[in-house]
């Protein structure tokens, strides 16, 4: 009898470790949330980086196919003259190769330098105001602009809707006849697929050590330090940070950007920093072309531009001597991704070559 609490005792201790082994567990807290990676940061592989999908225009590998037909195609400008490509070439990372605007249909000109398209699925804001969201709004602008394509959007349907091979590929993609609304979302979708993540820099961040030259490492170190100054706005791994800033490239601008969409006088000269992939590729540079090559950028900026009330409050005389100029445009040049360029599935459909 003495004996009894005793076994109650174990009894009660071993239901108690059952219980304790088997009862679920709270689940553990989600992970944290990595910051977005910085080029400043060494061996990073940015080629493992996904384009963010839309969801109300899912990816598909046929989408895709029609976007980069139709991307390629001048049946989609008012005179069968221009393309997407005409001024977005992919021999030059999808910009317009030594043109410091672009032509448009019956020989007019634009205002603007057309930007490269590398990663262009990974901007925030588009155009180089950055009034545009997203691709699918982006691209209804050259498409009708009077000096670009100019069609009418109902001429644009009527045009596609007389060629039996659009007529089919769009019922298979959308399962609608075809119209502006679903030409931007096929090109959208095409260009999606221009990513470029494979320049000696990143070859150099996979682990590389013999892919950049010394002048390139040393182009590295300045433009990640205080004195070279570039990392504040050109960040990330697009070394962009898709903000609108006024560069001092004049000190009265004709075109006078960001302030064209907004009325305020502070947003006057104010254009979106540009990525810098492949930039040694899309010569000339600045919104309006102005700067024929990569040296005369960096003086630009080691001068500290022109006097502009609306100047960046990072732009300043850099105190940069020439050799050091050198190494920061041989860094950029270690940007550039020739198997990109010359990648066949971003060619024109039927391996032509070459833009229209």
């Amino acid at each position: 009898m003495r004996r009894r609490p005793m076994v109650w005792v174990g009894l009660l201790l071993g239901v108690g470790f059952v219980g304790w082994y088997f009862w679920p567990r709270s689940a553990p807290p989600p992970p944290v949330a990595e910051p977005p990676p910085s080029p400043s940061s060494p061996r990073i592989l940015f080629a493992e980086r996904s384009v963010p999908i839309p969801e109300d225009n899912p990816q598909t590998p046929a989408k895709v196919a029609l976007g980069r037909k139709l991307f390629y195609d001048t049946r989609l400008s008012k005179d069968n003259t221009i393309a997407c490509a005409s001024c977005h070439r992919p021999e030059f990372a999808f910009s317009d190769g030594g043109k410091p605007v672009s032509t448009g249909i019956f020989g007019r000109k634009g205002s603007r330098n057309a930007p490269t398209l590398t990663n262009v699925g990974f901007r925030r804001h588009l155009f180089w105001e950055g009034r545009s969201p997203r691709l699918e709004l982006q691209a209804v602008g050259p498409l009708t602009a009077h000096d670009e394509m100019g069609l009418e959007p109902e001429e644009l349907a009527q045009r596609l809707q007389a060629i039996p091979e659009y007529v089919q590929a769009f019922q298979e993609v959308f399962g609608e006849p075809p119209s502006l609304r679903a030409v931007t979302y096929a090109i959208a979708a095409f260009e999606r697929t221009l990513v470029s993540y494979n320049s000696p820099f990143d070859r150099y961040q996979a682990g590389d050590d013999q892919a950049l030259s010394p002048a390139a490492l040393r182009g590295m170190e300045l433009f990640f330090s205080e004195k070279g100054d570039c990392f504040h706005c050109h960040v990330g791994p697009d070394f962009t940070d898709d903000e609108p800033r006024n560069t001092a490239l004049y000190t009265v601008y004709k075109d006078i950007g960001l302030a064209r969409a907004t009325g305020k006088d502070e947003d006057v000269g104010k254009f979106k920093t540009p990525t810098l992939r492949n930039v040694a590729l899309t010569a000339p540079y600045m919104h309006d072309g102005s700067i024929r090559t990569l040296r005369e950028v960096v003086q630009h900026y080691n001068r500290g531009g022109e006097p502009n009330l609306n100047a960046d409050a990072l732009i300043r005389p850099l105190g940069l001597t020439d050799q050091e100029v050198d190494d920061l445009v041989a860094f950029l040049e270690a940007l550039t991704d020739t198997s990109f360029t010359t990648n066949p599935a971003l060619l024109p459909p039927g391996g032509q070559g070459g833009a229209p």
